[in-house]
């Protein structure tokens, strides 16, 4: 059972949402406003936001820039909005994931799951995670922080944990369905989420897809991560060290 904020401003799809979540023993509250959304986040603890973009007030994806500035609960963004461009906006601005409009309770449920399990795994009491150098690359993944050539590299969350997943198997091509079940916890999904997420890593490690240097997709395979061949010792991708 997960506490549920429901955004959404059409009243009939939001009384079918409040109804099949609660069917589904979820607690749910809803808004109809960007700022109502706002409050509610500020007074309660929810487990996961579903958020429309279409909200009278203000567009969702400014909402969910000003959610991730006071929260980091898992939002899910609900948009009838399918094109690339605009996914690679919501996914920069801080969503966990998307669903397009129509969509079925029962596939909303599927993706909160995914979710919620993957906020959830990372408040056990595991052992600290060594870091992990690979050429100048640094992924530190008990401090969440990862440095190109000693700069720190702004990522969102999702970016970090397909980064750590990654630099933890050096020169290892993984395949898609591995990343989807490892990084995002589904079981299936659309291959464009990660190519989104490699797109923007691409970008921050200031290479591209015609010119990479550590991350390196080898098509109908997967991925792979692995040092620049100029990058010192690249023959034999870094190991792991102690967290200092």
């Amino acid at each position: 059972m997960a506490s549920v904020l429901v955004v959404e401003d059409d009243q009939f799809v939001r009384s079918a949402l409040i109804r099949q979540l609660t069917d589904a023993s979820h607690t749910v509250r809803s808004v109809g406003t960007a700022l109502e959304a706002l409050r509610e986040v500020a007074h309660f603890r929810f487990d996961v936001v579903v958020l429309d973009l279409g909200l009278p007030d203000l567009d969702g994806s400014e909402a969910l820039k000003m959610l991730r500035g006071i929260t980091d609960v898992p939002v899910i963004v609900a948009t009838a909005r399918d094109d690339e461009t605009e996914i690679v906006r919501l996914l920069n601005a801080g969503a966990d994931d998307y669903l397009t409009k129509p969509f079925s309770v029962e596939h909303l449920s599927a993706r909160m799951a995914a979710v919620l399990r993957r906020a959830r795994s990372g408040g056990g009491e595991a052992a600290p995670s060594p870091v992990i150098r690979v050429g100048g690359l640094t992924v530190d993944p008990l401090r969440r922080q990862a440095e190109l050539d000693g700069v720190r590299l702004d990522l969102t969350r999702r970016e970090f944990d397909l980064l750590a997943f990654l630099a933890g198997r050096p020169g290892v091509v993984v395949p898609r369905r591995e990343l989807l079940a490892e990084v995002w916890q589904q079981s299936y999904g659309d291959d464009q989420t990660i190519d989104v997420h490699l797109s923007w890593l691409r970008r921050k490690l200031g290479e591209t897809a015609a010119r990479p240097r550590y991350l390196h997709t080898l098509r109908g395979v997967g991925v792979k991560l692995e040092p620049p061949a100029d990058a010192p010792g690249a023959a034999h991708a870094s190991g792991a060290e102690p967290p200092r």
